[in-house]
C-alpha cells in the first residue's frame, strides 16, 4: 500500500472526515436554509464538550498546580487547531496580565502559518520536538496537543517530546480512540461528528476546540487568583477603553465612590487588584502589594490578611 493510500484509509476511519450523503445537495438549498442547517449543527457542539467536562476539569487542576509553581502552558497544533491555540494564548496577557511567556501557542510552520499554510509542517513530529526544545520545556510545564483528527504528527510529536521532558501533557482531539489522546497524560476527545462540509474541521471541531481552550485557560486563571469572583482584576489597562473598564471593575468590587477609586488606582499605579485591596482592606499602596505577594496574588486571601493585621 502506498503512503497516500494508507493515509486515505486512515482518514476514512475518522468521524471528523465522514461523508454525509443527506447533505450532498446542500448547495441547492436557499441561503437561509443552509444557515439554519449549519446553525443546527453548531448547536450540538456544547453537548459534546459537556460529555468531556470531568476530563477537562482534571486536566485544569493538574495544569493550575504546575503553573502555581511557575510552570508554563503551551499549546501545539497545526492549521486551524494551531491557530486556536495561538489565539487563546494571545488573549491571556490582556485578560489576566500574564507574561507572554507564561501561555504560549505553537503552530506548525511558525508564526507565518497563522495566515498562510506551511505545507508539510504538520507532518513533522521532529519539528514539534525542536519547537519545544527551543522553549526548554520542563517538569513544571504543560503541553496541550490540539488536533481535530487526533492523528496529526506535529501535535502527537509535541505531546511525546513533552512527556520525554517530564512535562504534563494533554491531548485534545475530536475523534474517539485517537492516537493523540493515547499519547497524553490527559486525553480529551470531543466527538462532534461529521462536518457540514466533509472534512472541514474549522467548523464544529474548531468550535469545540475554542470552547475547550476557553475552559482551560479561564478556569486555570481563576484557580491562580487572576479573578475576584467574576471580575477580571488582573486585566491590563493598555488603552482608554480598558482604563474605563478598570475603574468599573474597582467600582463593582468595592462600591466605592469615584474619588476613592481614582485615589486607590493612583496609589497602586493603576493595578486593579491592588486598588481593590486598598479600598476594601483599608491599606496603602505598598502594603497592598506586600499582602498580595504574600498571598501569591490571591485577592481573597490578601483581604483576610489585611483584616487580621
Amino acid at each position: 500500500m502506498t503512503a497516500y493510500a494508507e493515509l486515505r484509509a486512515q482518514l476514512e476511519t475518522l468521524t471528523t472526515e465522514a461523508f454525509r450523503p443527506e447533505l450532498a445537495e446542500i448547495d441547492r438549498l436557499s441561503t437561509l436554509d443552509i444557515a439554519r442547517t449549519m446553525n443546527a449543527e453548531d448547536a450540538t457542539v456544547p453537548a459534546a464538550v459537556a460529555a468531556q467536562l470531568p476530563r477537562i476539569a482534571a486536566a485544569i487542576d493538574a495544569i493550575a498546580e504546575r503553573m502555581a509553581r511557575g510552570g508554563r502552558l503551551v499549546y501545539a497544533g497545526a492549521g486551524t487547531a494551531g491557530r486556536m491555540g495561538v489565539l487563546d494564548a494571545s488573549e491571556c496577557p490582556p485578560t489576566f496580565n500574564t507574561d507572554p511567556a507564561d501561555v504560549v501557542g505553537l503552530i506548525a510552520g511558525g508564526p507565518s502559518a497563522m495566515v498562510k499554510a506551511v505545507e508539510g509542517a504538520e507532518d513533522s513530529p521532529q519539528l514539534a520536538a525542536d519547537d519545544l526544545a527551543a522553549l526548554r520545556i520542563g517538569p513544571d510545564d504543560t503541553v496541550i496537543g490540539i488536533s481535530a483528527s487526533g492523528r496529526t504528527p506535529y501535535a502527537i510529536g509535541a505531546v511525546t517530546a513533552a512527556r520525554d521532558r517530564g512535562a504534563l501533557t494533554v491531548g485534545l482531539s475530536c475523534n474517539a480512540g485517537s492516537a493523540l489522546a493515547a499519547a497524553a497524560d490527559h486525553g480529551i476527545e470531543v466527538v462532534v461528528g461529521p462536518e457540514l462540509l466533509t472534512g472541514s474541521t474549522r467548523l464544529k471541531a474548531g468550535t469545540a476546540q475554542k470552547l475547550v481552550l476557553n475552559l482551560i485557560s479561564t478556569i486555570t486563571m481563576i484557580r491562580l487568583g487572576k479573578t475576584y469572583g467574576n471580575l477580571m482584576v488582573d486585566m491590563r489597562s493598555s488603552n482608554e477603553k480598558l482604563r474605563a473598564r478598570a475603574r468599573r471593575i474597582v467600582a463593582l468590587a468595592t462600591g466605592a465612590p469615584d474619588e476613592e477609586i481614582e485615589a486607590a488606582l493612583t496609589a497602586t499605579g493603576g493595578e486593579v487588584k491592588n486598588a481593590i485591596l486598598v479600598v476594601l482592606g483599608e491599606v496603602d499602596g505598598p502594603a497592598a502589594a506586600e499582602l498580595l505577594a504574600a498571598s501569591r496574588g490571591h485577592l481573597r486571601a490578601a483581604l483576610v490578611r489585611a483584616r487580621t493585621r
